[in-house]
């Protein structure tokens, strides 16, 4: 190669200018606060018509709660009449309730002719 350059015309590129100021990012952060959902409680009550044990099986298999903890929460549905057994979002707490009533009637006890009673209610939210 020789050191001689060639001289080759000059490519401009176009310049591009805008007269309008870009958006404020501010707005748009401000509108996509990230809100956490309202908790529900899923609450068991105490009946006449369901062994410990049925209660217990169905608070491990529904709930993944350890045998412990479905014991004592057993033993408080028992002397409360009723207890928390659960706490989710909403549509969560309707399916677990849904699936409590969908186990039916105690098959150990021949006087039990339905679910347990379960219901959901609005718990406080946690305070940040």
């Amino acid at each position: 190669m020789s050191t001689e350059q060639i001289d080759e015309p000059e490519q401009s590129e176009p310049v591009v200018t805008t007269t309008a100021e870009p958006k404020s990012r501010q707005k748009a952060q401000a509108s996509t606060t990230t809100r956490k959902l309202p908790p529900f409680n899923v609450v068991i009550l105490n009946d006449e018509e369901h062994t410990f044990d049925y209660v217990i099986d169905i608070l491990m298999q529904l709930f993944a709660h350890p045998s412990p903890v479905a014991e004592a929460l057993t033993f408080k549905i028992h002397t409360h009449g009723k207890a928390v057994v659960y706490t989710t979002h909403k549509e969560k707490a309707e399916l677990k309730r849904e699936q409590v009533l969908s186990c039916g009637a105690d098959p150990r006890m021949s006087i039990s002719k339905g679910p347990l009673g379960c219901y959901i209610e609005a718990a406080e939210a946690p305070t940040d």
